[in-house]
């Protein structure tokens, strides 16, 4: 935290502008060093958060790069430091340039997320705000986006604090009833300790709630597309990406290695992975790509397995079945432009699996039908979210759990009479544990995991 520390905090590549941050008591010196202003202005005479026009120079005075800069003193700014943002040319020369001379001027380059781990430090942010900044940064689709700005806003921050303030106020009372019993306080019952330790718990019922389809808009819904060659997989992935994407062929096993793409389908993100064909082959590339295929199932929140029914129904495609049973899974029975009688065969075997869909991938015949079907498995077709808050991230999850077990605990012990000071401990440790989602209890090395997860520069 005594350290001047320095970034870039724009992506690497060809760019209008790239933007070199420093944050740090030794900030605006080293930006003075190493800007001059096409007026020859001094530091002093920059206005505070204002644009200005010049250049940066090395120590023997050559100039860099014409920049923009902006000099900014704490306490009001992102991190609660002085801090100095320059606006370089866009490009890996320009902006490299510039922040080797920061570090050589006496700044140290910023580890992940350093600049929002000394936001939370400095009381600038809560840990649940600062971790939506990452979530901000890696939305897919626009309701991601807007559920990590409300908590980005404070949002889960209030909650967590509404939660937190009955269990603390069901302490304090606690603590005066078993320390003052004679004083004239309101008297303390087993029915009202139990009145409010429901609303607790209901209130972190209603958050949880939210959290799986939290866990969709955040992560995305992980799709296989599983089939024998050329049953048409690639063709489905270019259909729902509406790109070529995928080579396709009519040669078996053109697709020999995993393919990945995200795709928003209503709000919700989907990562497709377009697998090899699966069957027994001598190629041993291919043959990878077939193990890598059937590896990629373990991870599948969503299986869509594509068979081709103008082709008889083989071992193959039986043993794709057996990898679809009892896993969320949609099958598409592809090619039905194409006359064939062995459409039977095929429903005949997929017995058991609710999701059946028709098509003709080449005519985009079902696909419409396919997004909905998704929607339906994950969203029970219904995309809007009540709640206000939502729970995207799973160390919020557990630490909801935590609390929820030992609130119930404490209930447990109040239905049996059990003495205050018992009932005290559970109620503390749900407190304790809610604490950590706000970063108010939080220990050291899992705030370095957390901010370890972050892109340097932010």
């Amino acid at each position: 935290m005594l350290d001047t520390i320095a970034a870039i905090s724009t992506a690497v590549g060809e760019a209008g502008i790239g933007i070199v941050r420093m944050s740090g008591k030794g900030a605006i010196n080293i930006g003075e060093e190493v800007f001059i202003g096409f007026d020859d202005k001094k530091i002093m005479e920059i206005q505070n958060k204002r644009l200005t026009y010049g250049h940066i120079i090395d120590e023997n005075g050559t100039k860099i790069d014409e920049v923009l800069i902006a000099f900014m003193k704490g306490p009001y700014t992102y991190t609660r430091e002085d801090m100095v943002e320059i606006y370089c040319h866009g490009g890996i020369i320009s902006v490299r340039k510039v922040l080797e001379l920061l570090i050589r001027s006496g700044a140290r380059l910023s580890e992940r997320g350093e600049f929002t781990k000394r936001a939370f430090l400095n009381g600038r942010l809560d840990l649940s705000q600062a971790e939506a900044v990452i979530d901000i940064i890696r939305s897919k689709t626009d309701k991601s986006f807007e559920v990590s700005f409300d908590q980005l806003e404070g949002s889960l921050s209030k909650e967590i604090r509404e939660i937190r303030n009955i269990l603390l106020s069901m302490v304090a009372h606690v603590e005066v009833s078993i320390d003052f019993p004679e004083e004239d306080v309101n008297e303390l019952t087993y029915e009202s300790l139990k009145t409010d330790a429901q609303l607790a718990e209901k209130k972190i019922d209603d958050l949880l709630s939210t959290a799986n389809k939290g866990k969709i808009l955040k992560d995305g819904i992980n799709t296989v597309i599983l089939g024998k060659p050329n049953v048409g997989k690639s063709s489905l992935l270019n259909a729902i990406l509406k790109e070529n994407r995928a080579i396709v062929t009519d040669v078996p096993g053109t697709t020999r290695d995993i393919i990945e793409e995200y795709v928003n389908i209503d709000g919700i993100p989907l990562k497709i992975v377009d697998t090899a064909g699966i069957r027994a082959t001598e190629d041993i590339v291919e043959k990878i790509g077939v193990d890598r295929a059937r590896e990629s199932l373990e991870n599948a929140d969503l299986i869509i397995g594509v068979f081709d029914v103008s082709r008889d129904f083989t071992e193959e495609d039986k043993e794709i079945i057996n990898l679809l049973k009892n896993k969320k899974s949609i099958v598409l029975l592809n090619k039905i432009d194409i006359e064939s009688s062995f459409k039977d065969k095929f429903l005949k075997e997929l017995e058991g699996i609710n999701h059946i869909i028709e098509t003709s991938i080449i005519e985009n015949v079902g696909v419409k039908t396919l997004e909905e079907d998704i929607k339906d498995l994950f969203y029970e077709g219904d995309l809007n979210i009540e709640s206000d808050v939502v729970i995207t991230n799973i160390r919020h999850k557990t630490q909801l759990e935590k609390a929820k077990k030992n609130i119930q605990s404490a209930i447990r012990d109040i239905d049996m009479d059990v003495p205050l000071d018992c009932i005290e401990i559970d109620l503390k440790n749900a407190w304790e544990d809610l604490g950590e989602i706000s970063g108010e209890t939080i220990a050291e090395d899992i705030l370095d995991k957390i901010f370890k997860d972050f892109c340097i520069g932010k």
